[in-house]
This record gives C-alpha cells, sequence and structure tokens, in this order.
C-alpha cells in the first residue's frame, strides 16, 4: 500500500524545517490560493453541471411524453402519487430500521430529488442500445429470440440503472459528514430508488394516457391511467430494495477506504444482478402463465411478491445484523462524537446539532425490529403495453 508520507516527511519528523513546494504543501501564496479555488469550483461547477444536464433530460422527458395532460385530467396525477406508495413504505420501513441517529431531512429530501432527475440518464441510455439489442431479437428465433433481451437487461438495464441511483447518493449525501455510519447508505439508497420509481412511474402512466388520447374511440384516459398506475404500483418498491443494496455497500466503502473500490463494485454488482434477474423473468411470464392455466395478471403478481419479498428479507437481514452490532458494541455512545465524529464537536448548538439525548436515542429503545410486509417490483408487466424495461 502506498505511504501516506514522502521519505522526507518521515525523515524530517517534527523539526522546524520549511518543505513548503518541495515534500509539503499548503496554500500561501496567491496561485496557491487561486488553485485552491479553482479546484473547488470545478468540483462544485461539475456536480452543477450534472444536475442541470439532468433536470433538462427530465423536463425534455415530460414536454414529450404528456403534454399538459396533469392540466386536463388532475386525477391522472393522483394516480401516479397512489403507484409510489408502497415504494414509500418500504423507504420509510428502511429508515426506520436504522440503528443509528436519524438521517437529517435536508439530505433525504435532496437525495430523493437527484434519484428523480438521474432516472432521465437511465432513459436516455437505455433508449440508445435498446434499439440494438431488440432489432436482433426481433430479426432472430429460438433461444437468440431469448438470449439477446435478457443480455440487454443484465448488460445495459441493470447496471445503468443502479448506477444512476448511485450517483444520486454519491454525488451529495456521500460528501456530507452526517453520513456517519454503514447503514445510513441503505437509508440513502433507498431514498434514490423512491426517487428514480416516482418519475419512471410519472412516465409510464401519462405515456400511456397521451397515447390512448391520440387513438379515437379508445378507452378513457382516467381509466388507462388507472390500469398502469396499478401494474407500476409494484415497480416502486424494488427499486427501493435494489438501490437500498448499492447504497449499504457504498457505506460500507466509506468507513473502509483502503478497501473503498471492490466494496463499492460489489454493491453495484449485486444489485445490478437482483434488478436484471428480475427484469428478465418479468418478460418471460407469458409462457409460464400459459403452462400453469392462470391469467398473466395473477402470475406477474404473485412473482413479484415472492421475488422482491425474498430480497427485502435479505436486506431486512442485514440490517437487522448491523443493529445487533450497534447496540452490542455500545456503539451509541460513541456516535457525533467530536474528532472527525458525525454530527461535529460537542460545543457546537448550531440549528442542525444532534443533542446527547437524539445520539442515545437509537437502537436501544428498537431492538425488535418491524416486521414489515413487503410490497413488490415491476419494471414491466406481461399484462399491460408497460412491460418493458424498467
Amino acid at each position: 500500500m502506498t505511504a501516506d508520507r514522502d521519505p522526507v516527511q518521515r525523515a524530517t519528523g517534527d523539526d522546524d524545517r520549511d518543505l513548503y513546494d518541495v515534500a509539503t504543501w499548503e496554500p500561501r501564496s496567491r496561485l496557491d490560493r487561486a488553485s485552491a479555488w479553482l479546484y473547488g469550483a470545478l468540483g462544485t461547477g461539475a456536480r452543477a453541471g450534472v444536475v442541470a444536464l439532468a433536470t433538462l433530460i427530465v423536463v425534455a422527458q415530460f414536454a414529450a411524453a404528456t403534454g399538459l395532460v396533469l392540466v386536463d385530467r388532475p386525477v391522472v396525477g393522483i394516480y401516479v402519487l397512489l403507484s409510489v406508495v408502497p415504494a414509500l413504505a418500504v423507504a420509510g420501513y428502511i429508515w426506520r430500521a436504522d440503528a443509528s441517529p436519524q438521517e437529517p431531512l435536508e439530505l433525504l429530501v435532496a437525495t430523493f430529488a437527484l434519484g428523480f432527475l438521474f432516472a432521465g440518464f437511465a432513459a436516455v441510455l437505455n433508449s440508445v442500445f435498446s434499439g440494438a439489442f431488440f432489432g436482433v431479437a426481433e430479426a432472430s428465433t429460438g433461444w437468440v429470440a431469448v438470449v439477446v433481451p435478457a443480455l440487454f437487461y443484465f448488460l445495459v438495464v441493470g447496471p445503468v440503472e443502479e448506477t444512476v441511483k448511485w450517483l444520486a447518493v454519491r454525488l451529495y449525501a456521500f460528501r456530507d459528514d452526517r453520513f456517519g455510519a454503514v447503514v445510513d447508505g441503505a437509508v440513502y439508497g433507498a431514498m434514490a430508488g423512491l426517487g428514480f420509481a416516482t418519475i419512471e412511474n410519472a412516465v409510464y402512466v401519462l405515456r400511456e394516457v397521451v397515447s390512448v388520447t391520440q387513438t379515437a374511440g379508445g378507452q378513457p384516459a382516467a381509466e388507462v391511467a388507472f390500469q398502469v398506475a396499478a401494474v407500476r404500483t409494484f415497480a416502486g418498491p424494488g427499486h427501493v430494495i435494489y438501490s437500498a443494496f448499492a447504497g449499504y455497500y457504498l457505506g460500507l466503502a466509506k468507513f473502509n477506504p483502503d478497501d473503498a473500490g471492490p466494496i463499492v463494485v460489489k454493491g453495484l454488482v449485486v444489485a445490478s444482478l437482483i434488478h436484471a434477474t428480475y427484469n428478465t423473468a418479468v418478460t418471460s411470464l407469458g409462457p409460464v402463465a400459459e403452462f400453469v392455466g392462470l391469467a398473466q395478471g395473477v402470475v406477474f403478481l404473485a412473482f413479484v411478491v415472492v421475488y422482491d419479498g425474498v430480497f427485502l428479507y435479505v436486506l431486512y437481514r442485514k440490517l437487522t445484523a448491523y443493529r445487533e452490532a450497534y447496540v452490542a458494541s455500545g456503539a451509541s455512545e460513541f456516535d457525533g462524537d467530536d474528532d472527525g465524529g458525525r454530527y461535529g464537536d460537542d460545543d457546537d448548538d448550531t440549528a442542525g446539532r444532534h443533542d446527547d439525548t437524539e445520539r442515545l436515542e437509537p437502537a436501544v429503545r428498537r431492538v425488535e425490529p418491524e416486521r414489515a410486509g413487503y410490497s413488490a417490483d415491476s419494471e414491466a408487466s406481461a399484462s399491460t403495453e408497460t412491460s418493458e424495461e424498467s
């Protein structure tokens, strides 16, 4: 491993020799200070640029997919909001399962917003690559027609969508000192997934409503909105669960910097594989429904509940293991201490500071974890036209 100090620094120790610009550095000159300022400005500008680009993409998506649907038919907006309720419930459960002090509202809202905005990047990349993959699938027969779509989900959809949700955490909350425990990563990952699911559901519902309004003699728009929203209701929880896994490993990486890279990769691989397997299975449920003699909607519902339920349970076990370690180690007594602690110096009484009572609250009062019922994720439904990649 690379030494954290130059040999000259180690040799001179604590003597008074000035090694500025030789083996040490601090901003002394105007050029030094200008360089430090420019470095900070470039970092801030790059992050701001990413957010601005994501915002433009989202605005363009809504303009292309919705028109004035929400103005003319506000009930459609209500259906969209209701479709996100199960995802919100799962995110709330993960937030409650956090044994460490509760996360500040500012960071939760910011992460939700970034997950909402960054979904546009995933939509663009999925669209760019989908033509190539599905073009081959449509022109092929036999096993090629089955394998190629699966490759699309495993090589594009899963990695792309989980990475943009991961970036929604990494860009802002991760950099904050209040991201102070491994398990915080799961909470912020869940919030990024909730933001992603919200806009994805909205675009799916609104696009179908616009399509039906442009078709003479089609179904009433409100009826279509209800049907699509009912299917998309099962999409959100999966987004929350999968990105909570990636977020947990991001938190683990933050507090294990020597192995941060492999840990982050592991989290993204786990989330992407779960996600892609779900997509591949959901788009193949038609033959299964025919074989068992049940309606596609019934088979779809059963699969989603079982699949996402299994991984919600795995996540629950991981959060429970952290809670048990947190309580058994007495970590609540140290969480928030100064000198690098999570909420700054104990003498700081500014707004947003967690006092001693708040620091000692966490898992002791919640030793028995809640057993939340699980909902399921549907990126695509075999029973509606929304059965495309999530």
